[in-house]
């Protein structure tokens, strides 16, 4: 098996592992959104990642200080959109479900976040068959999420679901935000190179040097969250809830073990893939979500009663994306 086939497999379940992460957050229910939020952010971006580069880097302290500047601080802005983005994705969620949040934020993510490194790194690549093709398949990848977006949009008018039209609007901003802004992290990888490589100087092996890029990305998304999450507690006053539900720590915990290794599944995706990683691994990751969200969606009865016409688009949707992932698998045989 070659190592874009391996990237390609890594991709899957990764975008497997995404789409499933947000399943536990059904479940926690004596909390308040906020609650869940913070805790997941504690451990998703704080403790994981802190844990993996300590145990995967060696001399993390002497990689950062050797790294340039300007990179770090350049890993921690796109870290810092990033967690804008997070809190959005949080509430798009709660306001538009599972499925139509996954579905618009992930369409604009996968091409503003393929798009953006092929423009600034592989510029001389657009007018060959092979950038035709990555351009072709993000296309694609824009109309099927497209596509399940308005089978989400009329799902919601069919299916008698209580949700106001006002929070359904709002939902539907946020989302296309959170989309905009979820791509610096795949912005992060792709421009966060010199950090791979200054580990890869004090011994990290290929597999691992991606995980010095984590850590200021993580950290640096978790302060929007952090700070948030504790607006609304004081807000809401729902900080007691922390005293029920012990059951929900786990949950959260759950959660952010699935998210994370999903992103370190992607990291290595990604190296797998070589230089075109950041390029061709994003929309293929964000398609994936996509499509397990949907099934995802359909198990827990976000669909139902909602009639067969919002479903057969939703499957289109799907369809066009598989396509997609099609046509990017097999452009990587034609690029260097």
């Amino acid at each position: 098996m070659s190592a874009t086939s391996t990237g390609i497999a890594t991709l899957i379940v990764a975008g497997v592992t995404n789409a499933s992460f947000t399943v536990p957050m059904k479940y926690t229910r004596k909390w308040a959104w906020e609650n869940t939020w913070l805790v997941w952010t504690g451990f998703a971006l704080v403790i994981l990642p802190l844990a993996v580069t300590f145990v995967t880097i060696p001399n993390p302290s002497a990689v950062y200080r050797s790294a340039p500047l300007d990179i770090i601080l350049e890993v921690c802005g796109f870290g810092a959109c990033w967690g804008v983005a997070q809190v959005f994705f949080g509430l798009a969620v709660d306001m538009i479900g599972i499925t139509l949040a996954f579905s618009i934020v992930l369409g604009t993510s996968a091409a503003v976040g393929s798009l953006v490194p092929m423009v600034s790194l592989r510029r001389e690549h657009l007018n060959s068959a092979a950038g035709y093709a990555v351009l072709g398949a993000n296309a694609l990848v824009l109309l099927g999420v497209a596509l399940c977006a308005v089978a989400g949009r009329i799902r919601e008018g069919q299916s008698g679901q209580s949700t106001s039209q006002k929070c359904i609007s709002q939902g539907l901003l946020l989302a296309m935000l959170c989309g905009l802004l979820a791509s610096f992290m795949n912005l992060g990888v792709a421009f966060g190179t010199p950090l791979a490589q200054a580990a890869r100087s004090f011994g990290a092996n290929d597999i691992n040097a991606i995980n010095a890029i984590w850590l200021p990305l993580m950290l640096s998304g978790a302060v929007p969250n952090v700070l948030y999450c504790a607006w609304l507690m004081k807000r809401n006053g729902s900080g007691h809830r922390y005293r029920v539900g012990r059951s929900h720590w786990m949950l959260a915990a759950i959660m952010a073990a699935l998210w994370f290794g999903s992103t370190l599944l992607y990291g290595l995706a990604a190296s797998q893939m070589g230089t075109w990683g950041p390029i061709l691994g994003w929309p293929l990751f964000m398609s994936l979500i996509v499509i397990t969200a949907t099934v995802l969606g359909m198990l827990t009865g976000e669909w139902k009663g909602c009639g067969p016409l919002p479903i057969r688009i939703q499957w289109t949707g799907v369809t066009v994306l598989v396509l997609a992932i099609f046509i990017l698998a097999d452009s990587s045989r034609h690029l260097q």
